[in-house]
C-alpha cells in the first residue's frame, strides 16, 4: 500500500506522479479506499466506497491515456449520495431509499469521468438534503448514521452536503461533489476549511440528481483549492438534452 503522507495530491502534482511512473490511478485508489475505510470506523463520512470490482472499469479506462492530455487524470472524487451512479444506490440519505438503485450516471457525473476525474464514492449528507423536517440534523441520516466535523464530535459539520465537505477536509480525496438548495455547499465548505462553490442555477444539469426546489437546486464542488473546484465546475458544465 502507499504510503499516503509521501504523496503530493494536488492537480499537478498527481499528474507529475503518474507522468514520472511512481504509481497508477489504481494503486492510489487503492491505498486511498484502506484510509477511507479506517477513517470511516470512527466518522461515518461515506455511504458507499465503491469496491475495486466497481471501480476497474473506470481505472481500466484511463489505461493508455496520456495524463498531459487529460489535465483531470486519475483524479479522486466523491459523489454526494442524492447524485446517481449506474448500478449503485442513490439514497438521499434516506432508509426509504435504499434500494433505490440507478440506471445510469447523472449528466454531471458523465462529464466528470469524459474529463479523467476517478470517481470514487458516495458521500453521506443530511437525510433528504435537509429537507425532511424543520428540525433535522446537519449531517445525519438515517442511512448513513452521523458525519463529524473534521475536528471532531463536539462540533457541528453542518449540511446538507457535510460528508462532502469533510472527505475533502480530511485530506483523501481533492474535491467532492455536493449540491446546495439553501447553504448546503457553503456552509459545510466554510465549517470545515474547504473551497465551496455554488455555481448559477442552470449552469450544471440537474437531470440523475434528487430534488427539492426547481428555483434554487444546483450541484456544485467542495475542493481543498480554489484551481480543483474551479476544474471541476468546468467539467461539469455545459447543455443537456434532458
Amino acid at each position: 500500500m502507499l504510503d499516503l503522507t509521501t504523496i503530493n495530491m494536488t492537480i499537478t502534482g498527481l499528474l507529475d506522479h503518474y507522468t514520472n511512473g511512481d504509481f497508477t490511478p489504481a494503486q492510489l485508489i487503492h491505498s486511498l479506499r484502506q484510509a477511507n475505510l479506517a477513517l470511516n470506523q470512527s466518522n461515518p463520512v461515506w455511504i458507499h466506497l465503491l469496491s475495486e470490482a466497481e471501480l476497474a472499469p473506470y481505472l481500466a479506462a484511463l489505461k493508455g491515456k496520456n495524463p498531459q492530455q487529460l489535465p483531470l487524470y486519475g483524479i479522486p472524487f466523491a459523489i454526494k449520495d442524492n447524485i446517481d451512479i449506474a448500478g449503485t444506490v442513490t439514497s438521499a440519505g434516506s432508509l426509504a431509499l435504499a434500494e433505490n438503485v440507478a440506471l445510469e450516471d447523472a449528466f454531471l457525473v458523465k462529464k466528470l469521468r469524459a474529463a479523467g476525474f476517478n470517481i470514487f464514492g458516495k458521500t453521506n449528507l443530511s437525510e433528504w438534503a435537509n429537507f425532511r423536517s424543520t428540525k433535522s440534523v446537519s449531517g445525519w441520516s438515517s442511512y448513513g448514521g452521523q458525519t463529524s466535523h473534521v475536528l471532531g464530535d463536539n462540533l457541528n459539520p453542518c449540511g446538507s452536503s457535510s460528508g462532502s465537505a469533510v472527505a475533502v477536509a480530511a485530506g483523501l480525496v481533492e474535491v467532492a461533489i455536493g449540491t446546495e438548495t439553501n447553504g448546503s455547499i457553503s456552509c459545510p465548505a466554510s465549517v470545515n476549511g474547504v473551497v465551496g462553490m455554488k455555481p448559477t442555477v442552470g449552469l450544471i444539469s440537474r437531470s440523475g440528481v434528487i430534488p427539492i426546489a426547481a428555483s434554487q437546486d444546483t450541484a456544485g464542488a467542495l475542493g481543498s483549492s480554489v484551481k480543483i473546484v474551479a476544474r471541476a465546475l468546468a467539467a461539469m458544465a455545459g447543455p443537456d438534452p434532458q
